[in-house]
């Protein structure tokens, strides 16, 4: 009867490891957003890098355009283009090398890699939401692009072709995808 207490192990330490594995993380956004789960604009690289308590790494494109990210442990990264004074208008959420982690936490209460298409259209169906399938040569083959404006700003969700959310972005303007 010995067997009986190391299956027992065995399986309690299966569980712990497949929990932590598939844990959901949050994206600690707190202050950036307003009690609506909306992101807060205008901001500041300074108000940004306090509250995530990440450090800003800043650069430039090929167009000596000026961005700034912010790579967080969860494995979210957020980015966004810099304006005069370094003001910031627009922000993208992604996760680093379109991992598959679960990140909650974000504007509107999307959860990258769980949130799908379907609940997604009906949630911002009031929004006058628009869907388009994505090309071949787009970053998700086979998925979609859920956008609606609410306010000033344009939301993009970016969806893979299982129908799972893989990016964010906010924005003043819809941009070309041909652009940059």
């Amino acid at each position: 009867m010995q067997t009986r207490p190391f299956h027992f192990i065995v399986t309690i330490f299966f569980l712990v490891l497949s929990a932590t594995a598939f844990s959901q993380k949050t994206a600690v956004l707190g202050s950036l957003l307003d009690k609506n789960s909306e992101f807060i604009f205008p901001q500041t690289p300074d108000k940004i890098s306090k509250a995530l308590n990440v450090k800003t790494v800043f650069y430039e494109d090929a167009n000596e355009e000026k961005y700034a990210k912010w790579p967080m442990k969860t494995g979210l990264e957020l980015y966004c283009s810099l304006g005069k004074d370094n003001s910031i208008n627009e922000m993208f959420f992604v996760t680093s090398d379109n991992k598959s982690v679960i990140v909650e936490g974000l504007p509107f209460g999307l959860v990258l890699n769980k949130s799908t298409l379907q609940d997604s259209k009906t949630k911002f169906g009031k929004y006058n939401a628009k869907i388009q399938k994505s090309g071949a040569d787009s970053e998700f083959p086979g998925g979609s692009k859920l956008v609606f404006k609410k306010g000033k700003h344009y939301t993009t969700l970016l969806f893979d072709s299982k129908n799972l959310l893989k990016s964010i972005g906010l924005t003043t303007e819809l941009r070309d995808p041909a652009a940059n």
